[in-house]
């Protein structure tokens, strides 16, 4: 079962570096060029500094990996950043809106620390795999920092629903109120209270069985989330190179007693008390030509084909509202061309023979049917991915207008989200996802705080 630890983190001290909505920043993989360029013109001491370094001109390879470090350290050094003086939880919440929609929606979960483990000893769950480029990034981001700047997103499953009621008792206490109040440029605001464990005297660890402890609330949420296996839900490259940063440092330390390398930062989430949001990737084919205008009809031997007027049609059926209910794994997907638009319902049966291994979780979800329809219909196969021909957006809107506007896309084919229980059961299964199946939102803030792999 998952070890799960409090532990000491790394702050934003306000004094010095005055308003933190001004030192956060999206996660590093979300943000482009012209963003990452903002956030650096923000603030001297955005973390973007840290957690995305960027290159200038006349370095040489991973120089900048070496002045994330400096900068880590000058930090750490002239006051920017305070350390807690007890082991914590970092109980969070985030209360946003998706685009379009009026309802307010709420997550709530907390930062600890989660003792690593290589996939397949049954603690940590992967659904997706990894690709190299981005994975020798963070591994040389941590080796240079030995920090862990941004968390790992993990799903626990709490039937009981006692998480959601502690977490909601710690954000309702009048007593006390949040460490951090950001709200950020995409409307959602982010709240953090910091948890201290309750201290065990040695004669009460000896003594007092663990079923008779003293109530807290810190001990019983870790308990809570380390009954079953943890899935990962964002974060599988940062889980992978905490991996290998681990089995590094162990074997220069291999005599050290539960060294702090041994585990990663994590934001963990239970999944049943509370809806997560996933979001669906659509997908956008090119190098079809003349071929597109044949695309709907062909469909027929897949899917059932329910012609539509036009363009709000889709847009409707796969907007953000649609997102926001979640009703995906259905089989359902919207199809646009040049020549017009479908709603699709998949004919399950049609798909059978070219279904990949591997459960019947992995077996039925929408994307990996329409994976199986691609390559079909318009013969998006590996390689043809690797060219480039499948790009992805996860705007219905976007993807309808670059089929309109003739820039090289030819079909846009739209998908309902991945549902939560899905992407556990793949995962339970031993199973993963074709790329780009899932996008959990919205997106921990990094610079909240980080976790150096200190005691």
């Amino acid at each position: 079962m998952p070890n799960i630890r409090p532990f000491r983190a790394l702050r934003y001290e306000p004094e010095v570096v005055g308003d933190i909505a001004l030192v956060t920043s999206p996660p590093y993989d979300v943000i482009g060029p012209d963003e990452q360029r903002e956030l650096l013109a923000r603030h001297p001491r955005n973390v973007v500094r840290l957690d995305l370094p960027g290159d200038e001109l006349g370095d040489q390879p991973d120089d900048k990996y070496r002045r994330a470090a400096r900068v880590f350290a000058a930090w750490r050094s002239d006051g920017t950043f305070h350390k807690d003086p007890r082991p914590a939880i970092y109980v969070y919440e985030q209360t946003y809106r998706l685009p379009g929609v009026e309802a307010e929606l709420t997550q709530r979960g907390y930062f600890a620390r989660v003792c690593l483990e290589p996939f397949g000893a049954g603690g940590v769950l992967p659904h997706e795999r990894t690709l190299a480029a981005p994975r020798e990034d963070r591994y040389k981001l941590l080796r240079a920092t030995g920090a862990n700047m941004s968390p790992v997103e993990l799903m626990y499953e709490d039937p009981s629903r006692r998480a959601g009621a502690l977490l909601g008792a710690i954000i309702d206490d009048p007593r006390t109120g949040p460490v951090a109040d950001v709200t950020d440029r995409d409307g959602v605001r982010h709240r953090l209270w910091v948890v201290p464990a309750r201290p065990v005297a040695a004669d009460e660890a000896e003594s007092t069985p663990r079923e008779a402890a003293p109530a807290d609330p810190v001990t019983e949420l870790i308990g809570l989330a380390s009954a079953g296996p943890l899935t990962i839900a964002d974060g599988h490259h940062r889980y992978e190179t905490a991996l290998r940063y681990r089995d590094e440092r162990r074997m220069s330390r291999s005599c050290e007693e539960d060294p702090a390398f041994d585990y990663v930062l994590a934001l963990l989430l239970e999944s049943t008390g509370q809806t997560l949001t996933v979001l669906p990737t659509h997908r956008l084919v090119g190098g079809l030509g003349e071929g597109s205008a044949g695309l709907i009809e062909a469909a027929g031997s897949l899917f059932e084909v329910e012609r539509v007027a036009g363009r709000e049609a889709l847009e409707a059926a796969f907007g953000p509202a649609a997102a926001a209910n979640g009703h995906g794994g259905r089989g359902r997907f919207g199809l646009w061309t040049r020549t017009g638009g479908a709603i699709l319902n998949a004919r399950r049966a049609a798909f059978n023979a070219d279904l990949p291994t591997g459960g019947a979780a992995l077996r039925g979800l929408d994307v990996t049917l329409l994976q199986v329809a691609l390559e079909r219909l318009t013969g998006i196969d590996a390689a043809a991915i690797a060219a480039g021909r499948l790009t992805y957006t996860r705007s219905a809107h976007e993807a309808l207008d670059r089929v309109d506007a003739a820039d090289g896309i030819d079909a846009a084919f739209l998908l309902d989200p991945t549902p939560v229980p899905a992407i556990s059961a793949v995962a339970h299964d031993g199973d993963v996802m074709p790329q780009k199946s899932t996008y959990f939102y919205p997106k921990p803030l990094s610079g909240l705080l980080i976790n150096p792999l200190e005691w």
